[in-house]
């Protein structure tokens, strides 16, 4: 149960992430200008929410980082990821509910060469949403669920088989006075000299 948690807080933390990055190069919002010719104007996600794409790609060192750190610092990585999908859950709602004119203002001030909040205000006809700020939305719930369940899984996760492992060839290594690998170079050794006299090394 335990290794279940931590694979799926992981595997949720990640694709919730490379979601994020996806996000940001699609359109969020579609802006129609009034200008007499109603040019529209498609705002990607990276200009309605300038932290998507930085806050993403740290997700997905979170998600990474998190197979091989240690308890505390999965506490810390969990505590991150809830705070980040808290984020971008708030902005990613405001930019699909609301339509704030600070979503678009870089989008439209690129196009028209017009600047500040009023003016651009001003400028635009209507605004519609696409899908990917709903989206965004429900992939920061479910990745603010995988940090809760970091959080709460955390102390029971298991560490690395590899450093048990090496530890554990550190100690025999110690005792003995040899290196693991020293017992099957001798056995070689010795096969190869049984050979060597004519005698069958297997019998």
């Amino acid at each position: 149960m335990t290794r279940r948690a931590k694979l799926l807080a992981v595997l949720v933390i990640l694709a919730c992430g490379a979601l994020g990055v996806i996000s940001s190069t699609q359109t969020w919002l579609d802006v129609t200008l009034d200008d007499g010719a109603g040019h529209v104007l498609a705002v990607p996600g990276a200009s309605a929410v300038p932290v998507l794409a930085p806050l993403s790609l740290a997700v997905l060192a979170l998600g990474g980082a998190l197979t091989i750190v240690g308890r505390v610092l999965r506490y810390v990585f969990g505590a991150l990821t809830v705070a980040i999908a808290g984020i971008l859950g708030w902005l990613s709602a405001s930019v699909a509910f609301s339509h704030p004119t600070s979503a678009i203002t870089a989008t439209v001030t690129e196009a028209t060469g017009i600047t500040g909040e009023e003016s651009v205000a001003a400028l635009v006809a209507q605004i519609t949403s696409t899908a990917w700020p709903g989206v965004t939305l429900a992939s920061s719930l479910v990745l603010l669920a995988a940090g809760v369940l970091t959080l709460a899984t955390a102390h029971r996760w298991q560490g690395s088989d590899r450093r048990y492992r090496t530890d554990a060839d550190a100690t025999a290594g110690a005792h003995t006075g040899a290196r693991p690998h020293d017992a099957a170079q001798t056995d070689a050794i010795e096969s190869w000299d049984e050979l060597s006299r004519g005698e069958d090394p297997t019998v």
